[in-house]
């Protein structure tokens, strides 16, 4: 064998290795993005029940919503570090360890500050998994990007639909502990096949002799300052800004509604319905972003759907209730856009991971203020139009950070 031949040989067998169990690795990603929002939205619909039980109100109610936004962006400012030294396999395992554990501990919670103490272990693995499953994407299919990316976005958006709607009829069978706590096997489903791939690549790469490493090779790729580049900053608008109105409604949407005499289960339903719409807008929103050059057009539609639901939710709470909450939802398809756009606008995993921490980081950072603040102007107004303008607000930032990140071009050309 000439050395050209030998050398392309060598080239090729880390790729050769990388594309080994695509069908695990996609296994894995679906599993573990079908448990990102669970730990959340499972236990929304049941604020009552456990405030009763553990004696707390509105304002650990605030706490507790503010919480996910919170550790997802502590998640997301540290996870780029994580996935260096561990590499993005290790990573998503980690996730999905403390996903589970945070999950099953708290429906032992005997108080409130366990209570959210174990949560943030839950929402910590779950930022982890937030961050790492984009370049993940990237690096085991990037020349399916459109179509795996909708895939995991969906199964993401389960996890948001599903929990709240069998979160009271579950909890008035069993009680909430076993409510909330279910969703633990979830996380374990994810976990085992993360388990599966990184014994994988560690006798893989315990046998590599080429000199080159997988997670090495992800952790070499030359990075520039993204903080530098506008791109990067019109991502954490729009992300932020989505996650902000995302946190709020999946906090306060149950008490909106039985303030307005609708029924817990309802209320439970209409979060169940938001999440819906969501799901729909995910199925949509990933393939229209890698058909269209700009895809700007899906931001202004979605400012539109949350200006008319948040009217008609202030003005006609019970009256049009499920067409306001479905408008709502499919506002959310910024969110989509988001993960979809981190890889979209990178050229390298490197690039995606930096921009997915980046813009999760600081995007959460923001929305983190978004159950909190929207219950304190509703305790200093007494009423829900305030808070509605706040949120109306975030549709105008909305605009514009999706404006700057929507535009052609790449990341690595930017920082």
């Amino acid at each position: 064998m000439s050395a050209t031949a030998a050398t392309e040989t060598d080239d090729r067998a880390p790729v050769e290795h990388l594309l080994r169990g695509r069908v695990l690795v996609l296994a894995a990603i679906v599993l573990s993005a079908a448990t990102l929002r669970a730990a959340v939205t499972s236990i929304s619909p049941l604020f009552g029940r456990i405030g009763v039980d553990l004696h707390f109100g509105p304002t650990v109610v605030g706490l507790v919503g503010m919480l996910p936004p919170a550790m997802f962006a502590v998640s997301g400012l540290l996870t780029p570090f994580i996935a260096k030294r561990t590499g993005l396999e290790r990573a998503a395992l980690i996730a999905m360890v403390l996903t589970t554990v945070g999950m099953a501990s708290r429906a032992f919670a005997p108080g409130t500050g366990s209570l959210l103490l174990l949560s943030a272990v839950a929402l910590t693995g779950m930022g982890i998994g937030n961050v790492v499953i984009p370049p993940l994407v990237k690096r085991y299919f990037s020349d399916r990007l459109a179509l795996v990316s909708t895939i995991y976005i969906c199964a993401m958006q389960f996890s948001t639909m599903v929990p709240p709607l069998l979160a009271v009829p579950v909890a008035e069978a069993h009680g909430w502990r076993i409510s909330i706590g279910v969703w633990a096997f979830a996380g374990l489903a994810a976990a085992l096949p993360w388990l599966g791939i990184v014994l994988m690549r560690r006798d893989r790469d315990s046998a590599d002799t080429t000199g080159v490493k997988g997670s090495a090779a992800v952790r070499t790729q030359p990075t520039g300052k993204i903080w530098r580049s506008p791109l990067a900053w019109g991502m954490v608008g729009m992300f932020a800004m989505t996650s902000f109105i995302t946190y709020a409604m999946l906090t306060w949407l149950p008490m909106i509604l039985t303030d307005a005499g609708i029924g817990e289960a309802l209320a439970g339903a209409s979060v169940a319905a938001f999440g819906a719409m969501g799901l729909i807008a995910s199925f949509v929103a990933p393939s229209l972003c890698a058909r269209w050059r700009n895809p700007y057009g899906l931001v202004v539609a979605a400012a539109v759907f949350y200006l008319v639901g948040f009217g008609g939710l202030h003005f006609s709470p019970t009256s049009g209730t499920v067409v306001w909450v479905c408008l709502i939802g499919l506002g959310t398809m910024t969110f989509p856009m988001s993960l979809t756009l981190i890889n979209l606008r990178t050229r390298t995993p490197a690039g995606s991971s930096g921009l997915s921490g980046f813009t999760q980081g600081l995007g959460y950072v923001v929305s983190a203020a978004g159950p909190l603040s929207f219950g304190v102007l509703h305790t200093l107004s007494g009423g829900w139009g305030v808070p509605m303008l706040l949120l109306t607000g975030c549709v105008a930032v909305l605009l514009v950070g999706g404006y700057v990140c929507c535009r052609p071009r790449m990341l690595e050309d930017t920082w």
